[in-house]
């Protein structure tokens, strides 16, 4: 995640923080599920104020864009429909699944489109 303040720039810090979040999680630089930094790790690196940035990720969360899961961290949510929403949801559990279960990428992958194939006949 490349992000740049510019201080000549008419929109205040946060807002700039937020547009160009938003703007790479809409363009798919920032994949759905991709870890956020720290409020304070990301204030640090563009030399913001820690409640500048935190302020740009009420609005991103208000927006749907990102999503807060408490002490594990601050990721980019999934965007369109509720059911596509969920549906990454439960994709994300999956991964974590599969991995803890020790399977391989691979393996987990053709797991999916075997449950995927008998779901919709195919």
């Amino acid at each position: 995640m490349t992000l740049k303040i510019h201080v000549d720039d008419s929109a205040p810090p946060y807002e700039q923080v937020r547009a160009q979040i938003s703007e790479q999680a809409r363009s798919g630089v920032l994949p759905v599920g991709h870890r956020l930094p720290t409020v304070r790790g990301l204030a640090q690196e563009l030399g913001l104020a820690a409640n500048t940035v935190a302020k740009a990720y009420r609005a991103l969360e208000a927006d749907g864009v990102i999503e807060t899961r408490g002490r594990n961290g601050t990721f980019v949510a999934a965007a369109g429909s509720a059911a596509e929403r969920e549906a990454a949801a439960a994709a994300r559990g999956y991964a974590e699944r599969a991995r803890r279960l020790g399977l391989d990428e691979d393996a987990a992958l053709a797991a999916v489109r075997d449950a995927l194939r008998a779901a919709y006949g195919a």
